[in-house]
């Protein structure tokens, strides 16, 4: 009876430590692309040291992870006693950094929210200007995305640089304009009609999709969060493997 509860625990704790892994591999991923993909948020990101710190701490905790679930599976697997101590002490650690990471994301959520991204795009994007790389970016990702600013055409009405520049002559960006389908730089429906901000010649915009970019990066965190409860239940249990000090060399 007693082998067959270590043997349950020995595989429970290998599935636990197998989605740690993958939770790792995937805040590792969403990092990467974040920081590297040029169609993405990186200009955007890298433009704020707040947002840019945000980055290299999911790269940090995305390898951490990884590399601690790795670690996790083989402990399991092998029954190492040592490396099984290691494990629990390093998941008390990630229960700290979580508990930072939250006092963190609570004192600075007005950086994080629609708001900020909202106040940053009156404020400093120029239009069609290739040459500016904050606005270079929002062009590729509101076509990409297909859509129109952070909330609609309205971001754009109100004592916006992109107002002041244009001398109010365009309701919109270029960027905003509808085009033909499958074609991402291709002709404009109508560019007239969409500067002057006709809504049937706007790009339709999409289901909230900074709210669905939020909900893409906190998934593998709360995956995580789960996790490490079950294994801190798994810790509080006698275990007569690793109950034992590490064996003295």
């Amino acid at each position: 009876m007693e082998g067959d509860c270590l043997s349950c625990m020995k595989y429970l704790m290998f599935v636990f430590n197998f989605f740690i892994f993958l939770g790792g591999a995937c805040l590792l991923a969403i990092g990467i692309w974040v920081m590297v993909d040029p169609t993405g948020f990186r200009e955007i990101v890298a433009a704020n040291p707040l947002l840019l710190t945000g980055a290299y701490i999911l790269l940090a905790m995305g390898g951490l992870l990884f590399l601690l679930g790795f670690l996790g599976c083989c402990g399991a697997v092998r029954e190492n006693k040592c490396l099984l101590l290691f494990f629990f002490l390093f998941i008390l650690i990630i229960f700290l950094a979580e508990l930072s990471a939250a006092i963190l994301a609570f004192i600075f959520r007005e950086n994080l929210t629609r708001e900020f991204f909202t106040k940053e795009l009156t404020k400093h994007y120029q239009g069609n200007n290739d040459t500016d790389v904050f606005s270079a970016t929002w062009n590729s990702v509101m076509i990409t995305f297909g859509c129109c600013g952070v909330n609609g055409p309205e971001d754009f009405k109100f004592a916006s640089v992109f107002r002041l520049l244009t001398l109010d002559s365009e309701e919109v960006p270029e960027a905003c304009c509808r085009r033909e389908p499958q074609s991402r730089d291709g002709v404009l429906l109508s560019r007239e009609e969409c500067l002057l901000g006709r809504s049937l010649f706007l790009n339709k915009q999409p289901v909230d999709f900074l709210s669905a970019l939020e909900e893409t990066l906190s998934l593998p965190a709360r995956a995580i969060s789960r996790e490490d409860e079950g294994l801190a239940l798994c810790a509080s249990c006698p275990h007569p493997r690793t109950s034992s000090q590490c064996p003295r060399s």
